[in-house]
């Protein structure tokens, strides 16, 4: 790519994601529509991070049946849903998604927990213990981009021991393992990725769209990959190494484009797809790495193949 295409594309990405950040608070009221009902608990509190909101989606049938259900778990929770909420005016459709796979047969049904971002995101998704494996001008360098350093492992205790279990409390859910997963896109595919590998225990799968391996969308970062990508791709790797999930009982997804910033994740991928093999993943098995030809970094770029994530993580 060249380099006034990549910093056009990070500016955009820059501006867009900020605005992401700015979305309108909206009262905890229920909505319900044929595709399903919405509750968004406003400003929703936590001992370790800022309080944001919660929006929890449950399907069609919900109120009038007794069954548990699966939860998925996604970031960037007021992009999901609802064109009004969703900070670049485009909702990636979970709930029709879910319902038209449900009805035939691809996945278990399930209700979805978005949990909304803060100005904070950058911090709150990049994963703490690959920082802590970086150099140290590479730590200085995500540092300065994000006004600090990671919040990542706050942000994962807010959603397995407070989150959760409010759900689990309010909802009937299956909250074991096998029927909890988590996915997100960009800097929201780090942080999936990070809560697998962090909480085995609790999550059995993960989705990451569009994967951020760069850590940062700073122009001068992205012009420089060649300085960036060893660093960056290694310190995932090791931490990786050290903390697999086992392949037996979980199941990771990644995808990405080829257009702009898209473009720089087939190196990290490779990398990161040669540690997954290493440790006994198989693809289309417990593993799928797919690269989508002609792809932006986007909503609609997303919400047209959420299909395959869904279908993946969320088989019965």
């Amino acid at each position: 790519m060249k380099p006034l295409t990549l910093l056009c594309a990070a500016a955009l990405f820059c501006s867009l994601l900020l605005a992401s950040c700015n979305t309108p608070a909206v009262e905890n009221v229920a909505t319900a529509t044929p595709a399903g009902t919405t509750f968004t608990y406003e400003a929703f509190d936590s001992a370790f991070l800022a309080p944001r909101n919660i929006t929890v989606w449950t399907p069609p049938g919900y109120d009038q049946a007794s069954d548990s259900l699966a939860v998925l778990y996604m970031h960037d929770g007021q992009n999901l849903f609802d064109n009004d909420t969703a900070g670049f005016g485009v909702e990636w459709g979970v709930d029709e998604h879910v319902i038209d796979l449900v009805a035939s047969g691809d996945i278990q049904n399930v209700m979805v927990v978005g949990i909304w971002n803060t100005s904070a995101r950058f911090r709150e998704y990049v994963p703490a213990k690959v920082f802590a494996n970086l150099p140290d001008n590479v730590q200085n360098a995500v540092f300065e981009s994000h006004g600090g350093g990671p919040l990542s492992d706050e942000y994962l205790r807010f959603i397995v021991e407070e989150l959760k279990p409010f759900i689990d409390e309010t909802y009937r859910t299956l909250p074991d393992r096998e029927h909890t997963t988590i996915m997100g896109s960009s800097m929201g595919g780090l942080i999936s990725l990070y809560a697998l590998t962090e909480y085995p225990d609790v999550f059995s799968a993960a989705g990451c769209i569009s994967t951020h391996w760069p850590l940062t969308i700073e122009p001068e970062m992205l012009q420089a990959q060649e300085l960036y990508l060893d660093p960056i791709s290694d310190a995932f790797v090791t931490y990786l190494e050290a903390n697999m999930p086992s392949p037996d009982h979980h199941k990771l997804y990644f995808d990405y484009g080829t257009v702009h910033l898209d473009a720089l994740y087939e190196p990290y991928q490779i990398k990161i797809d040669a540690a997954l093999q290493a440790a006994g993943f198989e693809r289309r098995v417990n593993w799928v790495s797919d690269k989508y030809q002609d792809a932006a970094h986007n909503e609609n770029f997303w919400r047209e193949r959420l299909a395959s994530p869904l279908k993946f993580i969320q088989a019965k």
